[in-house]
């Protein structure tokens, strides 16, 4: 259920987060931070279903017969993205707290972050996880988690092991349903290298 390629590291909390559930491999902006909690509750369920609906309705639209009219909404959708892409790069030249790039694994049970240095956290510690779940959307989602490891990746990083905390039904399955479109767009590009 991952891209192929992915690394296999050998730990328990991979089990635990990752065993007979899809999971993604991603690189994302994203960074942790304990003992923060959620300042907006909801927020992040909305974003995700935002990010689903704009993405699912270009699939759908990829799908009908072009014509002049679709065409022209294809070419306005295409200048929004340039529009937000270029908006979202400003906004991070600009943010000095802006999120850096940082392979993760992902599941709707948690995520493994891919560190440069060691957190210090023990396992047991609140936090949350901020990620942006969409390249072309200049924001990001935050999720609460607990820290369930944290260890040496072996190329001089660390790894740190995030449990999500009771997300609930709502964000679960937006969250479900985001990594769903993840794994799917993985799999595409594999296919066409």
């Amino acid at each position: 259920m991952n891209e192929p390629g992915a690394s296999v590291v050998h730990h328990p909390a991979e089990t635990e987060l990752f065993a007979d559930t899809l999971t993604c491999d991603v690189a994302l902006p994203a960074g942790f931070e304990a003992g923060s909690s959620v300042v907006h509750p909801g927020a992040a369920e909305m974003l995700l279903r935002s990010v689903a609906l704009v993405e699912d309705s270009r699939s759908t639209e990829d799908n009908d017969e072009r014509g002049e009219s679709s065409l022209q909404a294809q070419r306005l959708e295409a200048r929004m993205d340039l529009v937000l892409v270029l908006l979202g790069r400003l906004l991070r030249q600009s943010d000095a707290t802006a999120l850096p790039l940082r392979p993760l694994r992902w599941s709707r049970r948690g995520l493994r972050m891919e560190l440069g240095q060691r957190t210090g956290s023990a396992p047991g510690t609140q936090g949350i996880v901020r990620l942006q779940p969409a390249d072309w959307l200049p924001d990001h989602i935050e999720l609460p988690v607990q820290v369930l490891a944290e260890a040496a990746s072996g190329n001089g990083g660390h790894y740190l092991w995030l449990r999500l905390n009771d997300p609930g039904t709502a964000l679960e399955m937006a969250l479900e349903r985001h990594l769903f479109r993840l794994h799917r767009r993985q799999i595409a590009n594999s296919r066409r290298t």
